[in-house]
């Protein structure tokens, strides 16, 4: 995993090459179970993550497309004891995403059929109003992304690590993205824990970022290889326009957190 929070396997996560995801770079297992609303993204393979924000509707990234199904209740990926296994029933990707520039990386998914809430399948609750978090503000990011760039495919195991907020302007300066892409209002950058490396890579697109225990951004982009300090970690910011989309889009589906 990345850091940050990691990115996925076979989709465009990362703005280098489109057909690259993130992973958690130096982060750990997190406890079983313990962040429930967690959404794991299969095609054939699982590829990336996402965000279980009602009973029938996952949040992810717009480069996770073509998603067949979604497992919830997933701590080891090769273990099916908790998973509840639902079917991509339409994927509703924000109206203005643009794959060139990242602008708006978010999709809904919906399932077939809802989940059933339980222990360890439990959807997160989406903030109200939208919580940009300042330069410096500590946040967890997590997924099954990779946690090397060695090719040794995703981790069998959630992972999380902690990540740090750094202003936009510092983030499209020549040391780091240099304005390619540029980092928008609606993006938030978040990357290196102290003077560690930290940070998402392949497999962890989709995946949530965190806050003071809001969900506030999606995992979205970063560079090969992964967990540069001054290339770090880009989520979709849950911003205004976005939260309304998204309660839009659900509609009267829309439910509080259980």
């Amino acid at each position: 995993m990345f850091s940050v929070v990691g990115f996925v396997s076979t989709v465009a996560l990362l703005w280098v090459t489109p057909s690259r995801a993130a992973e958690i770079i130096g982060g750990k297992e997190v406890k079983p179970h313990s962040l429930p609303y967690m959404a794991l993204l299969v095609r054939q393979q699982p590829y990336c993550g996402g965000v279980l924000i009602h009973p029938q509707w996952v949040l992810t990234a717009a480069h996770c497309n073509a998603t067949k199904s979604v497992w919830l209740g997933v701590h080891d990926r090769r273990k099916t004891a908790y998973r509840q296994e639902r079917n991509v029933q339409m994927e509703v990707p924000h109206p203005r995403y643009e794959r060139l520039t990242k602008v708006n990386d978010l999709m809904l998914l919906k399932l077939d059929k809802p989940v059933t809430t339980t222990k360890t399948v439990r959807s997160f609750k989406v903030p109200k109003k939208a919580k940009d978090p300042k330069a410096g503000s500590r946040c967890t990011v997590a997924g099954w992304g990779r946690v090397s760039d060695e090719p040794k495919g995703m981790s069998n195991v959630l992972m999380s690590v902690d990540v740090t907020v750094i202003d936009r302007r510092t983030c499209n300066s020549a040391e780091y993205y240099n304005g390619k892409p540029v980092i928008t209002e609606a993006m938030i950058c978040a990357g290196y824990k102290g003077r560690k490396v930290a940070g998402t890579c392949k497999g962890d697109s989709g995946g949530p970022l965190v806050c003071k225990g809001d969900l506030v951004g999606i995992t979205s982009f970063g560079p090969m290889p992964c967990g540069l300090l001054k290339r770090p970690g880009v989520y979709a910011f849950l911003s205004a326009e976005h939260l309304k989309w998204i309660r839009q889009s659900i509609g009267g589906n829309e439910s509080p957190h259980p």
